[in-house]
């Protein structure tokens, strides 16, 4: 029997430094790649109408957005050493103004975002590969200075990169992109406008219905002439009371839409035509300017004072601020809310909303022509101005309402011209857009009818117009002191859709 051939005794230690020389050379290969990705794995890309920067760090895997100064979110999308940063720097404002004047392109926002990110990551990952061959063959070139060596750093570098790519391959979880981890401000972003999953759901159903929502809006238009007289003299002051646009581009086609159809001498916002009074937010005002009528507003607790400068800087626009202005031979005073309510920091020394209601009828008392009507944002402004003013127009609660208050003064709250804005994709019940015309007379300034115009919500299509004839005072011997109540030809007022 033979026996078995053993190493001779210096095999062992031989192998063993062998090993360990390999090991030092793949670690020397690790560390020049990382160090290379570290300082060159970088891009900047454009994704969508952000100006954004991209790199691999050593995370542990996933991918992390980064918004300045607003926090992050996180998504543990897939395993690996390396992880993705994206980090958002600036909004390109030419972008931004591309997309909100063309539909077509906010339409297809999304697709583009995506393949902006799809060819910057594309992009990026060929630029990382790069850099750590690159850093794992001057590390080995530094340290063993022999020409040999930055060839076996090369080949491993590739193979550890491309190892790190197939475990990211391999445990690719898309699911997670729908359960970020929020950090910072951020954390409060589902709370404001719901789930990414909701959210891209009910847009694209609220997408889909824009079609038929727009052939209602012609067939409303078309009903006009079918309306009855507004009443009270044969010529009327027509005024188009808006609020709470929020932001949203077809609250501002809409203002846009009825102004045209309607030949309203004037626009009146009782404010919130933002939602966080940021410079972004401030480049659709823009559109007040091309109304070609006047365009009277009062600040809301979400638009900044950057916002009521921009508007007053509109052509044909005034802003009130415990102040008067004329509008069609009419007084109209107004005062703005004394809240900024996206400055959570905010001391809460302003002004309460009854003390800016008491402030505004004392400048309504001293106006030498009595005003005709009175602009608030919130409705718990408009007690003081009762029996002040004939008439108060007031927004902020997203809820159409006419209430007669104890002194006879007419409280008009309006709904929300632009559907609540991101809100409208967050509840369950779809806020329509809403806006009224109002008929005065020239003369005495009294409102003689009004036109509740509203659009359906999300995913609905419909289009109502409701006139009201408002009836005229009582005299004092009992009777009416004109034809209250009817259409102009002596038949009863009714509503008419």
């Amino acid at each position: 029997m033979t026996e078995p051939t053993l190493p001779a005794t210096g095999a062992w230690p031989r192998r063993g430094r062998v090993a360990g020389r390999w090991l030092l050379r793949i670690a020397v290969a690790a560390a020049g790649a990382l160090i290379g990705i570290l300082l060159l794995g970088r891009i900047d890309a454009p994704i969508g109408p952000f100006d954004a920067s991209l790199a691999f760090r050593p995370t542990g895997g996933g991918a992390t957005v980064e918004v300045p100064p607003l926090g992050a979110l996180a998504v543990d999308a897939y395993d690996g050493p390396l992880g993705l940063d994206v980090q958002l720097r600036r909004v390109d404002e030419t972008r931004i103004q591309e997309l909100v004047s063309d539909p077509a392109r906010l339409d297809s926002l999304v697709d583009r975002v995506s393949a902006d990110l799809q060819d910057a990551v594309v992009r990026l990952a060929w630029t990382t590969a790069l850099a750590g061959v690159s850093g794992a063959v001057l590390a080995s070139l530094v340290i063993y200075r022999r020409w040999r060596e930055p060839l076996v750093a090369a080949g491993a570098s590739v193979v550890l990169l491309a190892g790190t790519a197939g475990l990211g391959a391999a445990t690719w979880r898309p699911e997670a992109l729908s359960q970020p981890t929020y950090t910072g401000l951020l954390v409060n972003a589902t709370s404001l406008i719901g789930s990414a999953e909701d959210i891209v759901a009910r847009f694209s159903a609220y997408r889909a219905s824009l079609e038929d929502l727009v052939a209602n809006v012609g067939t409303l238009y078309a009903t006009l002439s079918a309306l009855p007289a507004p009443g009270g003299p044969t010529d009327t002051v027509a005024l188009l009371h808006v609020s709470d646009i929020h932001l949203n581009p077809a609250g501002f086609d809409l203002v846009r839409q009825v102004a045209d159809q309607f030949e309203v001498d004037a626009v009146l916002d009782t404010g919130d035509i933002t939602d966080w009074g940021s410079e972004p937010e401030n480049r659709l005002i823009s559109s007040i300017g091309q109304l070609g009528v006047p365009y009277v507003y009062i600040r809301g607790n979400h638009d900044s004072v950057i916002t009521a400068g921009l508007v007053a800087a509109q052509p044909n626009a005034t802003v009130l601020d415990d102040s008067a202005t004329e509008v069609a031979g009419l007084t109209v005073v107004g005062a703005r809310d004394p809240r900024f309510t996206p400055d959570q920091g905010a001391d809460g020394d302003t002004e309460s909303l009854e003390q800016t209601g008491e402030d505004l009828a004392e400048l309504a008392e001293e106006q030498p022509d009595p005003p005709a009507i009175a602009m608030v944002h919130d409705p718990e402004q408009a007690p003081p101005l009762d029996g002040v003013v004939p008439l108060v127009l007031a927004g902020h609660t997203h809820d159409r309402e006419v209430e007669t208050l104890d002194e006879g003064t007419l409280l008009m709250v309006q709904g929300s011209t632009g559907g609540a804005g991101l809100r409208a994709l967050q509840g369950e019940y779809p806020e329509p857009l809403t806006c009224t015309v109002l008929y005065l007379d020239p003369d005495t300034g009294a409102l003689v009818a009004y036109d509740d115009i509203t659009l359906g919500g999300l995913g609905q299509t419909e289009a109502t117009i409701v006139r009201t004839v408002v009836p005229e005072p009582v005299a004092a011997d009992g009777s009416d002191a004109g034809d209250a109540g009817t259409d102009g030809d002596g038949s009863p007022a009714s509503p008419t859709d």
